[in-house]
């Protein structure tokens, strides 16, 4: 079947400009409510009227599309056959309630398994990354030059500090050499302004052992799209129907850390 790639990334960027509106329109609210040291219900709100606000759009346009969303309001979707749409209406909700700002609205567009269309607001400083599969990735109107290589003395990555700490999911000690080893670490808290921050050369990798489908759905069809690698902790190709570890990087710097401080990791 043919789709109108060109006509469906048209209407999703309107629906996330919107989308977007609606979210900041919201600030006033949402700081009313953490000074009385109770966001909980309003976020939960704020995140489910978005996720519900993009599957009335969606199927009111497409009806035959399919919704994977982190509120649960879409599809139960088991393969992703014909158009899957992968929401996350606020990737990184903490920051959302205590920082109004470093979240974003992400959402990535599958035909028959493939990303075809990825975009990423950051709705605070009203930068939409975007990009359709073979024709290049933007910062709102302006393309985002191809990545070029790292090496691990010279980069920057994000790397959340629970991860070199001792806990209950990975073996910290393999992680600490890398820390050591690279220029700098930084962390945001929202895994898709994390990986665009990859896409734009702002750090040069981004390592974490569990995300869900929604948090990464849309960076890996943008960092793939400008030549950088994207795969799980264990070099192998992402599978966007469970949860799952990430690595994404700029080209040469992956197979560095790869080879130098993951291989024995039981990822």
């Amino acid at each position: 079947m043919e789709y109108n790639l060109k006509e469906i990334d048209t209407y999703a960027k309107s629906w996330i400009k919107e989308a977007g509106e609606n979210i900041r329109a919201s600030f006033p609210k949402t700081l009313n409510v953490t000074s009385k040291s109770n966001p909980n219900d309003l976020v939960t709100d704020i995140d489910k009227g978005t996720e519900q606000y993009f599957i009335g759009k969606i199927k009111g346009t497409y009806p035959d599309h399919r919704i994977m969303g982190e509120e649960g309001y879409g599809d139960e979707v088991k393969s992703l056959s014909g158009v899957v749409w992968i929401i996350d209406p606020i990737d990184g909700t903490m920051n959302f309630v205590h920082q109004q700002r470093n979240f974003a609205i992400s959402i990535g567009i599958y035909i028959d398994g493939e990303g075809m269309i990825g975009l990423i607001y950051d709705v605070v400083h009203d930068e939409l990354y975007h990009c359709v599969k073979g024709h290049g990735a933007y910062l709102n109107e302006k393309s985002i030059p191809k990545l070029t290589e790292a090496k691990v003395n010279e980069a920057i990555i994000a790397l959340n500090a629970t991860w070199v700490a001792p806990n209950k999911r990975i073996n910290h000690e393999l992680l600490i050499p890398l820390v050591k080893d690279v220029r700098g670490t930084r962390s945001y808290g929202s895994a898709a302004m994390e990986m665009v921050y990859v896409a734009t050369g702002r750090i040069d990798a981004y390592l974490t052992p569990r995300l869900a489908p929604w948090d990464i759905a849309a960076g890996i069809i943008i960092i793939k799209e400008l030549g950088g690698e994207t795969t799980d902790l264990r070099g192998e190709e992402l599978d966007l129907l469970k949860q799952s570890s990430l690595f994404v990087s700029k080209p040469g710097l992956h197979g560095e850390i790869l080879s130098n401080y993951l291989k024995d990791g039981k990822w």
